[in-house]
């Protein structure tokens, strides 16, 4: 999130040293005097910064950028048929009184030491559960009644499909090997 602040503080800065270099170069050639060269290169790194910031927010996302301070448990733990598998909900508030809930799955594989894989982040609707269809299968429900729109739920096969609401996951170069489906919004 400092990223992202960062990364608008910046933007900001760049306009305005867009801005005052079209200027300056306008006036370089009106008055004939000596082209803003320093001013041309500010701008340059502003925007080099500014891009670079978002393909890492895009093609460098991880679920590490959860924020677990505040979270809550959701439904869970639910054990698949066999207990080869554990899911367990969480739930991240945001925006303060305003805001939100995100809801996301993990998957604790029973069967290997400190294996935890996050296969489902979405905006949270006041209709959430989970249950396993079978072994590898895990039906997530996550809807709004009221809003035929607002559905959000969704089938898995573990360790083969997973679903970011924003798709951040599904662009994500350091995932792509976690997974072979990736579903969004």
């Amino acid at each position: 999130m400092i990223l992202i602040l960062f990364g608008f503080l910046i933007s900001f800065i760049t306009v305005i040293l867009f801005l005052f270099l079209c200027a300056k170069i306008i006036i370089s050639f009106i008055k004939k005097k000596p082209f803003p060269k320093k001013l041309l290169i500010a701008s340059l790194s502003g925007v080099v910064l500014v891009s670079s910031i978002y393909i890492y927010e895009m093609y460098f996302f991880t679920f590490s950028e959860i924020d677990r301070e505040f979270t809550q448990m959701g439904p869970g733990p639910i054990k698949s048929p066999a207990e080869e598998y554990t899911a367990n909900a969480y739930y991240e508030p945001y925006g303060g009184a305003a805001g939100g809930v995100n809801v996301w799955v993990e998957i604790i594989n029973n069967n290997e030491e400190n294996s935890v894989q996050t296969v489902y982040y979405s905006d949270a609707k006041s209709n959430f559960s989970m249950k396993w269809m079978d072994e590898n299968t895990l039906y997530i429900l996550n809807d709004e009644p009221d809003y035929p729109n607002s559905n959000r739920s969704i089938e898995l096969e573990i360790g083969k499909e997973i679903y970011h609401e924003n798709g951040l996951a599904c662009k994500s170069l350091l995932m792509k090997d976690e997974y072979e489906t990736c579903y969004r919004k």
